[in-house]
Parts: structure tokens; C-alpha cells; sequence
């Protein structure tokens, strides 16, 4: 497996530091992009990328602005519609690499949120999309004095941070894992209003939408997730079929959070490996 790093700088100036993994040997089937999730980074996936270029895929991510490597107040969204246009410009970084290799979107929790949203807003021609955890039903939505911050302050003081709250227990029963995770540097637990309210316009956009999803789609989502709920798996994935989707929903009984860091990884990854073979063109 070849691993290569580089940088860009995005319109309003924040660097932006890219990743990826690719088969060392032979044309690959299909590229992959990832987003990864809330508070951390891509290098938490190299373990994945493994898994994906032994069956001939590439897996190329970059940390999102305020998170990671890559440049910006740590947990910080101005709105929904920079990450969008962000997300773009990772698009050309992975064309330019790649440009005759089909696409396929991988994103898990916030990250699959905005991969969902990314496809339904920007019309992404892709191959298909993965979503693990998705970040649509989750207990933000509990914490109504959050919910009313991000509301009401979202938009005048959007870079005001908060905690997340995050107990790194609940992503995974593998106890390496949660300690890994917790004592990375470049793991944090800010969220900013900003964050916030670019989340919740995201998570009402993509159930307005479902109908509309433009791309096969596999949908996965550990059953013992308490970070973010897979009842909103279940919905998104009803409401996407019934506008004639081709969605495939995968739920893991006893998984937590993070299913790629389960011990059950291996199956996790035969399943998404299996899924891209049947849908790279």
C-alpha cells in the first residue's frame, strides 16, 4: 500500500491537509473520498484504507477545517455552505490525483451527514455513497439549551465553542480503541454553534430530501450506538427508497459507534468491500 500527504489552501485561506492509501500495485477499481467524523481526524482510518486496497480501492481523506491537521478554530463551522464548498474542493484535490478513476463518497457520524448532504445538494455525480453512523437522529436534539444556542446564536456568534460531550466509551467495545482515542493529540471534543447549526440545517435538509437521493447508497449503522441513534438510518434509508433509490441498510446488532473500530471490523469491511464491487462501473 502507497501512502502520500498534501496540503491546499481553500478560498478563505484555512489549509486543508489531505491524505491517502492507495494499491501499490495495478489501476484501482475506484477511489473512495472520506469525512471523517466530529472531533477527529483521518489518520483514524488507515486501519480501513488497509482493508480497502488489499480488494483494489483507494481511500483518500482530509481533516476538516478545525479538525485534525488542517487549519481553523478546533470544532469550528461557519456555516453548512463553506464545509459544502470545502468538501468540493477535496473533490478537485481527488481528481487531480485520480481523474479517469470512478468516485465513490465514505463518510461516517457528522461525516456521513455531509456526504448525504453533499450528494443531494451539489449533485454529485458519484458511483455511490457509504454512510456509517449517520449523525441524523442523535441526542443534540435532546439538549434543548444547545439546540436553542445554536439557533438563536448559530448565524451572530457562530465561533463560540462548547463541549460536545462525547464520552469516547461509547464508540467502541474494544477498549484499545477508546484508549487510543482518547489519548490522541489530535482528537478533540469542541463544537462550535456554528457546528451546530450547520448540523441541524443538515439534518433537516437531508430528511426534507430523502426522496431525492441520487445514488446507490449503503447505509450502516451499529445497533448500540448511542452517539447517534440508527433510527435515523432506518428513516432516511424508508424514505430514500421510497423515492425509488437504490439503498442497501445494514444494521449491526450489539455495534457502538465507530464500526469500522469494532471487533466485528473484519465483517464490516467484507460488506462495504462487496457492496463497492457490485456498483463500481
Amino acid at each position: 500500500m502507497k501512502i502520500f500527504e498534501t496540503n491546499w489552501e481553500g478560498g478563505d485561506g484555512i489549509h486543508f491537509f489531505m491524505q491517502g492509501w492507495e494499491p501499490t500495485y495495478g489501476r484501482p477499481k475506484a477511489v473512495l473520498a472520506l469525512i471523517h467524523g466530529l472531533g477527529e481526524h483521518t489518520g483514524r482510518y488507515a486501519h480501513v484504507a488497509n482493508a480497502l486496497s488489499g480488494s483494489g480501492y483507494v481511500l483518500i481523506g482530509f481533516d476538516l477545517r478545525g479538525h485534525g491537521k488542517s487549519g481553523g478554530a478546533r470544532g469550528h463551522f461557519p456555516s453548512l455552505e463553506t464545509v459544502l464548498e470545502d468538501i468540493r474542493q477535496f473533490f478537485q484535490q481527488v481528481t487531480q490525483r485520480h481523474p479517469e478513476t470512478p468516485q465513490f463518497l465514505y463518510g461516517h457520524s457528522i461525516g456521513a451527514l455531509l456526504a448525504l448532504t453533499y450528494t443531494l445538494r451539489r449533485g454529485a455525480a458519484l458511483q455511490g455513497v457509504i454512510a456509517t453512523g449517520t449523525a441524523l437522529h442523535t441526542p443534540l436534539r435532546e439538549q434543548k439549551a444547545k439546540v436553542a444556542l445554536a439557533n438563536s446564536l448559530g448565524s451572530i456568534a457562530p465561533g463560540l465553542t462548547l463541549s460536545s460531550g462525547l464520552d469516547p466509551n461509547t464508540i467502541s467495545r474494544d477498549p484499545e480503541v477508546v484508549k487510543k482515542y482518547s489519548s490522541d493529540p489530535l482528537v478533540h471534543d469542541r463544537a462550535s454553534l456554528g457546528l451546530g447549526k450547520a448540523s441541524l440545517s443538515a439534518i433537516d435538509y437531508c430528511l426534507a430530501h430523502a426522496r431525492e437521493f441520487p445514488d446507490p447508497l449503503l447505509l450502516m449503522h451499529g445497533m448500540d450506538d448511542v452517539l447517534c441513534y440508527p433510527s435515523g438510518s432506518k428513516d432516511f434509508a424508508r424514505l430514500a427508497q421510497d423515492g425509488g433509490a437504490d439503498v442497501t441498510l445494514k444494521l449491526w446488532e450489539g455495534l457502538h459507534h465507530e464500526i469500522h473500530n469494532e471487533p466485528e471490523q473484519v465483517e464490516v469491511f467484507r460488506t462495504m468491500i462487496d457492496w463497492l464491487d457490485q456498483h463500481v462501473k
